[in-house]
Parts: structure tokens; C-alpha cells; sequence
């Protein structure tokens, strides 16, 4: 009598290695220890934090942040592994409320049966709704389950305070490319998962050159290796498989760009693009607003940074800084793209170049600050709105000095009742020196004013009593 399970066992094995051999070569590569996993050594080299949790056996849920193809996926398998626990994975765009309940509850009876714990794996944890992630939050408290999730943006905008608070976010950074030519070249060697099998042979200039283009990313690199070793295995006839620069061009074609609209790189690349403008640096501020454009940038969003940073960085240290902002903003929205990037482009060297005062946003800043910490100044009398018949009965405005009667256009008088304040202070910077300069002159007519005021009423006063 034939054994059943042996003839299970026999397709099962069967099938694993028949799907197994058609994954990519990225995911066949994917590590299957902690020693294999390549990368984010400023938390997984000897004691730092996510290495000293492992060996404390006290892992906590925990957020993995960072760009595509940098290990989110394949430490979270790892880490199960490691720990001897039940690795469940989910896809945030494709899972349900049922979905993330029915693992819950899987969980819960596994621990309870003494059967161990479980890791939740949620990749692109940032599409789950409201709702999706409430449901996470008492058995990420309890411990019945411990989550892994995984984003590429930034979770403090995109995951429920609750569901951070009860994690440890680790940021994953780019593989440098001496970390990409290190995977490739574990790819080549690899009989058993990689390309080992085949003889290839990899100019290293090619293999530095797939790590360059693919901007940190090492599944876009193996992809690439693959697919550059691939369409040539069929002519070689068994022979060697050269794998030269020129391959590796054909491979990869085009470097990846990112910037998402609604992601981490997003608000990465706008501080960057507004920083160096800040900065007076065009050179960096043009390559910003490029790698914005190329990756599918808003140009009304490039736009309003751009009259942000005109008003807050160059405000009356040149003047036209704003106008030319403004300027961008109507015309970029008004032609488009690719035109648009012309407009955008010279408004942003403009105010990368143009001197830098933040006078004017430094005044608005603390005068906000006052009116909402300090008690609140009447409006003087004098300038109170007196275009109203009982206005003027009651004499509000009547002492008001209209500034131009007089011969500069200026007249000394009160406008800020109590304590004198200084909000606008002028910086030595391009108009703004002008500006400077006329306020010190009112200030001179000011103290002129009050001298002849002070000198006018103590010559109207009589003699002091006794004497003469």
C-alpha cells in the first residue's frame, strides 16, 4: 500500500523547488541568517541596538523605514527565523480588516498552546487606513504578536501615533555601493541560489557600475545582473558568459528616481531644495529642483517653496526675490511641463543668489509670539477709525498727525502704546542696507522731536518754590 504522506511530501518538495527556481534572483538571495544580511550596520553591527534586542530575546514590535530594495522584507524573515517564530506576511494594499484579524487570532491560539510566538510582517504599512491599524493595537500591547512593518515613508506622518508609540522605528538607509557589489558578487558565487551554476565572467567595472545606477536599491541591481547574464546564457553554448560594461549598461538602461509625492523623499528633497537656497548655493539648488522634476514633483508645490523661501530667506535684502516667486508661480502653472522647469529654474537661482535677510519673517515670528503670550496693547486713541459721526463727537482720532503734512512725510508719534518694542530689525544685506539706513534716520527725527518737546516744557515751567 502506497504511502500518502510520503507522496505529499514528495510534491511538496517538488513544488517548493520548482517556484523557488522561478523567483528572481533578488529574492532567491534574500539572507536566511543575520550574518548573511547585508547593510544597516548603524543597527545591526555588534552592539547596537536591533543586534543587542536579538540577543536579549526581548524584541518588541518594530517599524522599518527606508527607500525600496534596502532589506525591509528579508531582516523582518530573518528576524523570524532568529527567533523561532511564525512568520506571517501581509500586504497592506491587498489585506483586509478580516485578513489582519484572522492572523490575530491564529496568533493568539499559538501562544496560548504554547506553540511560540508570531511575526506580522505589513509591508507598506502606510496603506493601511485608521481603522486597519486600530485593529493591531491590543495585540501589539499584549505581545500576542510581534509586528514588523515596513514603509518607505516617513512613519511619523503616516502610521497612528498609538501604533508608534508601541514600536521601535528603524531607519533604513541606501546600500552604498560597495554593499551592491558585495551582494553581486555573492550572486556569482552562489551555486545553489544565485548564479554560481553558470560561468560567468564579471568585469568589475561592469558590477561597480550596476551599484552606481541603482541609487542604493540592491534588488534593482540583482535584477539587473540577472538579466544581463540571462539573455546571453542561450549564445553561449555553455561556454563563459561575459558580463562587461557595456552589458551592464544595456541591463539597467535607466537609473530609478524617486520622489514621492506623499512620501519621505518628498519632504527630503524639498528641505534640500529650499536649504540650498537658503544657502546661496545655485548649483545644489538646480540639482534639487531637477531630481523634484524628474521624479514627477508637483511644479505648483516646487513653486510655493520657491516664494516661501523668497519671503522667509531673501525678504527686503532684495525685494524682487518675491515678485519673480509670484511671478513663477502663475507662469509654471500656466504653461506646464516641460516648460515649466525654465520659470522654476530662474526664480530659484535668483533667490539662491539674491543677498539673504529673514528680518521680516523674524519681525511676524515674534510679534506672533507676543500677541499670543503677552497682554494684549490697546489700540492708541489716535489712531482708533474715527470716519463715523459719533467718532468724532467723542474726539477718537482728533489727535491723530497726518505724516504727510509734514515736510519729510514723517511726524514723531505714538503707534505702539506701552514699552517700546523692536520687532523689524534690518540686516546689512543688499536693499535691506538701505532700509536701515532710512530707519535711522527717522529715529534721529524722533529724538530730534522729543528733544524740542522736552526742551519746549521745561521752558514753560515758572520758577521752583522759593526761589526767585
Amino acid at each position: 500500500m502506497r504511502d500518502d504522506r510520503a507522496d505529499k511530501n514528495l510534491f511538496a518538495s517538488s513544488e517548493a523547488a520548482n517556484l523557488k527556481s522561478a523567483a528572481p534572483l533578488a529574492a532567491r538571495m534574500r539572507p536566511r541568517i543575520l550574518d548573511e544580511f547585508v547593510g544597516q550596520r548603524h543597527f545591526l553591527a555588534p552592539g547596537k541596538l536591533l543586534t543587542r534586542m536579538l540577543a536579549a530575546d526581548r524584541l518588541s514590535s518594530l517599524i522599518f523605514h527606508g527607500p525600496p530594495g534596502v532589506g525591509k522584507t528579508s531582516l523582518a524573515a530573518v528576524i523570524a527565523r532568529d527567533t523561532s517564530a511564525r512568520f506571517r506576511y501581509l500586504s497592506a494594499p491587498a489585506a483586509t480588516v478580516k485578513d489582519i484579524r484572522d492572523v490575530l487570532a491564529e496568533a493568539k491560539d499559538r501562544l496560548a498552546a504554547g506553540a511560540g510566538r508570531t511575526v506580522l510582517f505589513i509591508d507598506e504599512i502606510h496603506r493601511f487606513n485608521r481603522a486597519q491599524q486600530d485593529v493591531l493595537l491590543d495585540d501589539v500591547e499584549s505581545g500576542v504578536i510581534v509586528l514588523i512593518g515596513a514603509t518607505t515613508e516617513n512613519p511619523y506622518f503616516s502610521v497612528n501615533g498609538p501604533l508608534i508609540s508601541r514600536s521601535t522605528v528603524f531607519r533604513f538607509e541606501p546600500l552604498s555601493v560597495e554593499e551592491i557589489v558585495q551582494l553581486l558578487e555573492w550572486a556569482l558565487r552562489d551555486v545553489d541560489r544565485g548564479l554560481g551554476s553558470l560561468a560567468v565572467q564579471a568585469d568589475p567595472a561592469a558590477l561597480r557600475f550596476l551599484a552606481e545606477m541603482a541609487d542604493g536599491d540592491g534588488r534593482k541591481a540583482l535584477t539587473a545582473l540577472e538579466v544581463g547574464v540571462r539573455s546571453q546564457a542561450a549564445d553561449a553554448e555553455g561556454g563563459p558568459i561575459t558580463f562587461d560594461l557595456e552589458v551592464a549598461k544595456e541591463s539597467i538602461q535607466e537609473k530609478a528616481i524617486t520622489c514621492d509625492g506623499s512620501g519621505d523623499t518628498h519632504y527630503d528633497l524639498a528641505s534640500a531644495f529650499q536649504k540650498s537656497m537658503r544657502g546661496s548655493d545655485p548649483d545644489a539648488t538646480v540639482y534639487w529642483l531637477a531630481r523634484m522634476l524628474a521624479g514627477g514633483e508637483d511644479v505648483r508645490f516646487i513653486a510655493r517653496r520657491i516664494a516661501v523661501c523668497a519671503a522667509e530667506d531673501v525678504g527686503n535684502a532684495d525685494p524682487m526675490a518675491t515678485v519673480l516667486a509670484a511671478a513663477a508661480v502663475q507662469i509654471s502653472e500656466f504653461v506646464g511641463l516641460p516648460e515649466a522647469q525654465l520659470v522654476l529654474a530662474q526664480a530659484a537661482v535668483y533667490i539662491a543668489c539674491a543677498p539673504k535677510s529673514n528680518a521680516c519673517a523674524g519681525a511676524i515670528w515674534t510679534a506672533m509670539s507676543d500677541v499670543k503670550t503677552k497682554p494684549t496693547r490697546a489700540v492708541p486713541r489716535h489712531l482708533k477709525d474715527s470716519h463715523y459721526a459719533a467718532a468724532k463727537k467723542a474726539g477718537i482720532g482728533a489727535a491723530y498727525k497726518y505724516p504727510h503734512d509734514f515736510p519729510e512725510g514723517f511726524v514723531a508719534q505714538e503707534y505702539l502704546p506701552g514699552a517700546p518694542e523692536r520687532y523689524y530689525v534690518p540686516k546689512n544685506a543688499g536693499y535691506e542696507k538701505t532700509i536701515g539706513h532710512h530707519l535711522q534716520e527717522l529715529q534721529r527725527l524722533i529724538d530730534s522731536t522729543r528733544t524740542v518737546e522736552r526742551t519746549a516744557t521745561h521752558g514753560n515751567q515758572g520758577p521752583m518754590d522759593g526761589q526767585g
